[in-house]
């Protein structure tokens, strides 16, 4: 909401975020802005040098590299000390990135450390929610809630002009951090057992430490709390919302919330990359540009190797940083933690950042055959490290991407554009080749197939028995 928001409207919007997100607004808070790697890792081993009591870090992927080996090893020092320090990672989002040594070295050095949801033979698609979290919690006093993951992408490698990737951070002060506490212990219990009582935090004991206004979103899947919550900035927006994504494949519900308010005369600007470490996503993107364009939306692709932010600015006085994608797999399939700011003077950071960073970045426009054409770049995009973050959420969204694709091909609600019938053709493509591998090679086609069917059967029948072994202890313990 804008500054000159009257009361009653700003305390009926006020009820109306915390009803959306299901999290409430905390006062008395501090937040610095952290941008990129050179400001957030060095804040990040610097509150790990002088913890005292506990270290909670969740993080959907700390890469076995140079940088992944600086954390380890202050990890490890604290521990040491006697200070309790907890990790949790995402199996999908390490998969082929860390070693098993790794992890070994971690436990063999008095670090706690726990997968998120590494696949099961009771649940054969369990492995599509991930956490994508990206936190740091230190003494239940300072937390910090990012986009980055730990790797040398987000570094760069400046002997090889290779640039570092783009991304933002928050360093929270003050009882949110409590939140930001409940949401790690939340994932900790889902991987093992909960957190010891002693190592519980509460708004109450945690110290005020400024005057801004704090939401902490912590998302499970199937709650879609943020989605709720990107819809209702979208539809308050009075003046300018402003975006950037590192995977946007926006549904449909979201899609027609920016163009209402850009048709509303509010300046909404989306800024995505022009390079991703997966180059198909930037396909699948574009096939969302159009519908975005003509509503009057402003789009721009990031010209270095790539924009891994995910934050928003409205009316600059609402901001959000944290880890979820403008995606279905962000807002529905994953944990995500996300910090809301209330606040006039970070909003105002937040939009100045954001106008610093169009100056690297193209706008993408209708040309006058009114097709999606971004302008020639200036200056090259420099070469990209291939080793950033997981693949699971950007296969998901591009999924979603295609079938819209197909959806509309197939039963032609919508005229599609020069960029999906790209896709169309692809997927039909593909199509064609499953088609033929089922003809010439029956036997290797339904093999497979089967074994994936007695698999869910199993599965299917292994957890309604543990359920029903359940109900009955329950019933043989009742008076």
């Amino acid at each position: 909401m804008s500054r000159g928001t009257p009361p009653l409207v700003r305390q009926i919007a006020d009820q109306a975020f915390s009803r959306a997100s299901g999290a409430p607004l905390r006062q008395h808070n501090s937040v610095r802005l952290l941008k990129d790697a050179t400001e957030n890792y060095p804040a990040w081993l610097a509150a790990i040098a002088v913890a005292r009591h506990t270290i909670h870090f969740e993080m959907y992927i700390v890469h076995e590299d140079a940088q992944g080996r600086i954390f380890a090893d202050a990890l490890m020092a604290k521990a040491r000390e006697g200070v309790r320090v907890r990790l949790i990672y995402d199996w999908m989002g390490g998969f082929g990135k860390t070693s098993h040594a790794f992890w070994r070295r971690l436990r063999a050095g008095g670090v706690q450390v726990r997968c998120y949801n590494p696949p099961r033979f009771e649940s054969p698609l369990g492995w599509v929610s991930r956490d994508h979290r990206k936190l740091l919690s230190i003494d239940r006093t300072v937390a910090f809630v990012t986009g980055l993951c730990v790797g040398q992408a987000w570094v760069g490698d400046p002997a090889r002009g290779v640039a570092p990737w783009r991304d933002t951070g928050v360093e929270l002060r003050g009882p949110a951090v409590a939140d930001c506490e409940a949401a790690f212990a939340d994932a900790w219990a889902s991987a093992g057992t909960p957190l010891p009582s002693d190592d519980d935090a509460t708004p109450d004991f945690t110290p005020t430490n400024g005057n801004m206004a704090v939401r902490i979103v912590a998302t499970v899947p199937s709650t879609a709390g943020l989605f709720r919550l990107d819809q209702l900035v979208a539809a308050i927006a009075r003046k300018s919302l402003w975006l950037t994504d590192a995977y946007f494949a926006g549904t449909a519900p979201y899609i027609e919330a920016l163009r209402a308010a850009a048709n509303d005369g509010v300046d909404v600007r989306l800024l995505v990359p022009g390079a991703s470490d997966i180059p198909a996503v930037r396909l699948f993107s574009r096939a969302g540009y159009r519908p975005l364009l003509e509503a009057g939306v402003r789009v721009f692709e990031w010209n270095g190797p790539m924009v891994h932010a995910k934050t928003a600015v409205a009316d600059g006085r609402w901001a959000r940083v944290g880890s979820t994608n403008l995606n279905i797999a962000s807002w529905i399939g994953n944990r995500e933690l996300d910090v809301i700011v209330e606040d006039d003077a970070f909003g105002e950071r937040v939009e100045a950042v954001y106008v610093d960073d169009l100056a690297n970045a193209t706008e993408v426009v209708l040309d006058a055959r009114n097709r999606v054409r971004a302008p020639d770049r200036r200056g090259s995009v420099v070469r990209e490290l291939h080793s950033g973050g997981g693949s699971s959420g950007r296969a998901m969204a591009g999924a979603v991407r295609i079938s819209n694709a197909v959806g509309a091909a197939i039963t032609n609600r919508r005229l599609l554009e020069p960029v999906e019938s790209h896709i169309a053709m692809m997927a039909g493509g593909a199509v064609l080749a499953i088609a033929i591998l089922a003809v010439a090679f029956p036997r290797g086609f339904s093999y497979p197939v089967a074994a994936v069917l007695l698999w869910l059967a199993l599965s299917l029948l292994y957890r309604g028995f543990m359920l029903h072994t359940k109900h009955d202890d329950r019933d043989g313990r009742r008076p």
